[in-house]
C-alpha cells in the first residue's frame, strides 16, 4: 500500500520465504517555475503479476519519504522495516 494514500486493491502476497516480484512505474510530481505543485505523483504496481495499483494519484509526500522537496530528483531507497530482507534482480529503467 501507500502510506496514508491507499491500500492495495489485492493482497497478492506469497507466503513467507519466496521471492516477490513488484513492476513499478512511478512519475514525480511537476513542479512549476514558481516551485508550487502543478501534477500530483503517479503511480502503477503489480504485485508478483497482479495490478494493485494503477494510475494512483499521490497527492502528497508519505511516511518515510526524504526531506528533499516533493518533485526534486533524488535517491531510489528500499525499505524492510527492520526485517530481514533480500532484494535481487532490482532494475532501475527511465521513462521514454
Amino acid at each position: 500500500g501507500i502510506y496514508k494514500t491507499r491500500r492495495p486493491a489485492v493482497n497478492m502476497c506469497l507466503p513467507p520465504l519466496q521471492w516477490q516480484t513488484y513492476d513499478v512505474e512511478f512519475t514525480s510530481a511537476k513542479m512549476g517555475a514558481n516551485g508550487e505543485k502543478t501534477a500530483n505523483a503517479i503511480l502503477t504496481a503489480k504485485h508478483n503479476g497482479v495490478m494493485i495499483h494503477d494510475g494512483l494519484e499521490i497527492p502528497a509526500k508519505t511516511g518515510g519519504s526524504r526531506k528533499d522537496p516533493e518533485g526534486t530528483p533524488g535517491p531510489i531507497k528500499l525499505q524492510g522495516h527492520g526485517n530481514p530482507l533480500q532484494f535481487r534482480n532490482v532494475w532501475i529503467v527511465p521513462k521514454k
